[in-house]
C-alpha cells in the first residue's frame, strides 16, 4: 500500500512525496483511511517514532475547509517542544496548500507574539493546555465550531496534572466533535478520560506489548536545573 491509496487530496500527496514518504506505517494505513471515510471516535496506543503525527495530521488537513475562517482542528499535546514539533511536521506536510493555516502556541514563550499570529484566525491550531485556557480567558481563541480535537501523549498530559485543563477545554468544544486519543499506555486515569470524553471509539494499537524497542538504552540523571543544558551539551558532544 501507498499514500495514494488512502484516498489523500493530490496537493498532500504531493509535499509528503518530497519529504521521502512512500509508504504509510501502520497506524497511518489504519488512522488515516477511517478518518476520511468513518465519523466515530478513535483511540490509538501508539509510542513516540510509530508515525501519528502523520496518522492524525494528514487527514486533519485534508478535511480543513480553507474558506471557512474559523478553528477547524485543536491539537492538544503536553509539552512546548511536542508543541512546536507537531505544528512544524503539519506545516511540512501543507506546503503545498497556501490556503491552509496552522498556528502554535505554547507557554515558554512571549505571549503578545502569539496574540499577533492569532490575529489571523487559524484553520487548525496546535496546543500546550496552560497556554491555551490563557489565550481563551483573554478571547483570542474561539473552539465554538472545533470539529476535530486531538489529545497526544494523552498519559503525558495526565501526569503533568492537565485533567483540569483538559476538562475546561473540551467544555468549550461542541458535543458533536470528532475526538482522536493517543497514548504510549493506556493506564486507568486514561482510560477513564476516553469513558469519559470520546463516544464509542474504535481501537488502534500498534505496538505489541507497548514496550520500548530492544535496541534502545535509558538512563535517568537528575541534576540541578541550571546544570542540565551543560550536561547534555557534553552529552551530544
Amino acid at each position: 500500500m501507498t499514500f495514494k491509496d488512502l484516498g489523500l487530496k493530490e496537493s498532500i500527496l504531493e509535499s509528503i512525496s518530497k519529504l521521502g514518504f512512500e509508504t504509510p506505517s501502520p497506524i497511518q494505513e489504519q488512522v488515516i483511511p477511517y478518518l476520511l471515510n468513518n465519523d466515530s471516535d478513535i483511540v490509538g496506543l501508539a509510542q513516540t517514532g510509530t508515525g501519528k503525527t502523520a496518522a492524525f495530521g494528514l487527514p486533519l488537513i485534508h478535511l480543513a475547509e480553507p474558506k471557512e475562517k474559523y478553528i477547524q482542528g485543536l491539537m492538544l499535546a503536553p509539552t512546548r517542544e511536542l508543541c512546536v514539533q507537531i505544528a512544524t511536521e503539519l506545516k511540512r506536510y501543507s506546503s503545498m496548500m497556501e490556503d491552509i493555516r496552522i498556528v502554535a502556541v505554547y507557554g515558554g514563550e512571549d505571549i503578545r507574539k502569539q496574540l499577533k499570529e492569532l490575529d489571523r484566525t487559524p484553520h487548525i491550531l496546535v496546543a500546550t493546555p496552560g497556554r491555551l485556557i490563557d489565550l481563551k480567558e483573554r478571547g483570542k481563541v474561539d473552539l465554538s465550531k472545533v470539529k476535530y480535537l486531538v489529545l497526544d501523549e494523552a498519559d503525558e498530559m495526565l501526569n503533568m496534572g492537565f485533567l483540569d485543563d483538559i476538562t475546561n477545554i473540551l467544555s468549550s468544544t461542541p458535543e458533536d466533535r470528532r475526538t482522536l486519543l493517543f497514548s504510549a499506555t493506556m493506564p486507568k486515569g486514561v482510560k477513564a478520560l476516553a469513558d469519559k470524553m470520546l463516544k464509542n471509539p474504535i481501537e488502534v494499537l500498534v505496538s505489541s506489548g507497548l514496550e520500548s524497542t530492544e535496541n534502545v538504552k535509558q538512563y535517568a540523571i537528575f541534576v540541578e536545573e541550571e546544570k542540565k543544558f551543560g550536561l547534555l551539551t557534553k552529552f551530544l558532544e
